[in-house]
């Protein structure tokens, strides 16, 4: 995948209106219909430039930038999307949510969590050439997290019954919509990461297992993979970011009132509780 200017088929003039309409489905909590049905050609290039507008949005509204989320890192959901490299998204400040505490499910429309690791860099990382190596280095902590990921695009289209595509999901910011870190944050020599392990438990039952070797044989694979996916614009990742290095867990439904237990073993437990109604739900 690229997105060079050459591979867009959407006029540019159609990208900040198409993030201006993200906007509204997470204030109402109607999702859209899928961008890939009213335009059919669109590619994943069409699809970044949507989301950069809406990141722009999100700055030029008052929003800070904190790092980046990078997603369908396993091998089974580069299949079901039929792609074959992960997709990313922006993490902004006011996704971060405090761990052990309640969460509103009015901030989110149709919401589910996955777990995986989260990096908080050193140093700036900027390809291209960057290593699973240069990213250990640049790394100051790894640390648990969950991520919060939302459809303000429909998932399924409620009028041709067809799931959305890639496409769609990477203009809706790859999914993203929150993040709880918690546990114990380790440096990334004092273990092998391949081998941290999670459980996502929810209201008691243990609803996914996972290890971290399958976000691309290494979590630290899909960092370096960023960064060198960001150096054709001319960025790159800066000491201080937070960087989710992609869920190694299928996403678990979130209901109102669920308690969730993120049980990383050595590296600590955290849970939080969903309070409310999802914007959402009024809207079926």
């Amino acid at each position: 995948m690229t997105d060079m200017l050459a591979d867009r088929v959407i006029p540019e003039a159609q990208f900040d209106p198409l993030a201006a309409e993200l906007d509204r489905a997470e204030q109402t909590g109607v999702p859209l219909s899928p961008f890939s049905e009213r335009f059919p050609g669109m590619t994943i290039p069409d699809a970044y430039a949507v989301q950069r507008a809406w990141v722009a949005r999100k700055l030029g509204g008052g929003r800070r930038l904190i790092g980046h989320k990078i997603g369908l890192t396993s091998r089974a959901m580069q299949l079901a999307s039929q792609i074959t490299e992960p997709d990313y998204g922006a993490l902004l400040d006011d996704m971060l949510f405090e761990a052990n505490g309640d969460i509103p499910l009015s901030r989110f429309v149709a919401p589910k969590v996955e777990v995986e690791l989260a990096f908080l860099l050193s140093s700036d990382l900027r390809g291209p050439g960057v290593s699973v190596f240069d990213v250990l280095r640049a790394t100051e902590y790894v640390t648990p997290a969950a991520e919060i990921i939302d459809a303000r695009i429909e998932r399924v289209s409620r009028a041709t019954g067809k799931p959305r595509r890639v496409q769609d999901t990477i203009s809706d910011n790859a999914a993203n919509a929150g993040v709880i870190v918690g546990g114990r944050a380790v440096r990334p020599a004092d273990i092998d990461l391949r081998w941290a392990a999670a459980l996502c438990i929810r209201n008691g039952v243990i609803e996914e297992t996972g290890v971290a070797a399958g976000v691309l044989g290494h979590p630290a694979a899909g960092i370096a993979w960023l960064a060198n996916r960001l150096a054709p614009h001319g960025e790159g990742l800066r000491a201080g970011e937070l960087v989710l290095a992609g869920s190694f867990t299928r996403p678990v439904d979130i209901s109102s009132g669920d308690v969730f237990t993120f049980d990383y073993g050595p590296l600590g437990t955290f849970s939080c509780r969903f309070a409310g109604q999802p914007r959402g739900a009024a809207h079926g």
